[in-house]
């Protein structure tokens, strides 16, 4: 089969916050081309020790996205040309310019195996269902997760954030509600520190199945986490579902344009003293954010960053 392909021209310091942005509009696995050098982190993932000298890293990268042929085209990038358009109003993205070619179909799921390997969040140790756990880590606490259609494999460092904050604030009667959940990961998270039940919501069909696939590679039975697809935002039946004054942490890894608008919602479904960890946050929409949160009626408790991006704690009085 034939796929669509679209390509992205940009800069390289802009990559992470559109390839997020393409993600909230239900396109994943976005491919990246640059120059920048791997990192030392970077070969240690890969299991790289010496590469040739490249070329100079020239600030330009092309981000590049796939669509089926029976896909709707032309709805998903209008979707595309507005939210770049949106982005150039608080950065600097290059040319932000799309250009469109045919490829023939490959084995996605198995070509992340090259280049994804096993690797730690502090003490969480999170690997592929094709590596083996060493007998060194069998103690620690081990995340099975495995890269596919639905956002979230611990890599980045906005799952990081919100998992550091997880394990600062769960305990055996914690009912966790996932926003944007994807992959399942922070609800995963959770549930091994002791949750006592998660519920997730998503936009994305792909997260559902994702999620169940996802629970049963961590030997986590299917009832202890609910999956729900919609918009809690404005779909008052998902709101509904989810309950109210229910939930003691509701984590939302998403971008700071959708935290903006789900704050002051999501605020009704977390319990008196309830805990709620954002992240997806680029540093420059820091304030934004802490703002959003604190005119929802939030305590801001803690606002840590990695790298460009950030995570902000707040807690409900």
């Amino acid at each position: 089969m034939k796929w669509n392909k679209f390509t992205i021209k940009t800069k390289t310091d802009a990559e992470d916050i559109i390839i997020a942005t393409l993600a909230e509009i239900g396109i994943e696995g976005a491919e990246i081309e640059d120059k920048v050098p791997l990192s030392e982190s970077d070969k240690k993932q890969m299991f790289v020790d010496i590469l040739p000298d490249g070329p100079a890293d020239d600030g330009i990268a092309y981000l590049s996205f796939y669509l089926e042929e029976d896909a709707d085209i032309d709805t998903t990038l209008d979707n595309v040309r507005r939210e770049l358009d949106d982005l150039r109003n608080f950065m600097d993205i290059g040319e932000g310019t799309m250009e469109a070619s045919q490829t023939e179909d490959k084995d996605w799921i198995n070509n992340w195996k090259e280049y994804f390997h096993q690797f730690y969040v502090d003490d969480i140790l999170i690997i592929p269902s094709w590596e083996e756990v060493k007998a060194e880590d069998q103690d620690k606490m081990i995340i099975h997760i495995d890269p596919g259609t639905a956002f979230g494999t611990g890599m980045h460092e906005t799952t990081q954030l919100c998992l550091r904050q997880l394990k600062k604030y769960v305990t055996d009667q914690t009912e966790i509600l996932d926003v944007g959940t994807g992959s399942g990961i922070l609800s995963i998270a959770a549930l091994k520190l002791g949750a006592k039940h998660a519920v997730g919501t998503d936009l994305d069909p792909c997260a559902i199945t994702a999620v169940q696939e996802n629970l049963a590679a961590n030997d986590i039975p299917a009832d202890a986490m609910q999956i729900l697809q919609g918009n809690i935002i404005d779909d008052k039946d998902i709101q509904d579902t989810v309950g109210y004054e229910k939930y003691d942490i509701v984590a939302a890894n998403i971008l700071a344009e959708v935290l903006v608008p789900l704050t002051p919602v999501i605020v009704n479904q977390m319990k008196h003293g309830g805990i709620y960890i954002t992240s997806g946050i680029i540093d420059e929409k820091e304030a934004v954010v802490t703002d959003a949160v604190k005119a929802a009626g939030l305590e801001v408790l803690e606002v840590t960053h990695q790298k460009d991006w950030v995570s902000v704690t707040a807690r409900r009085p």
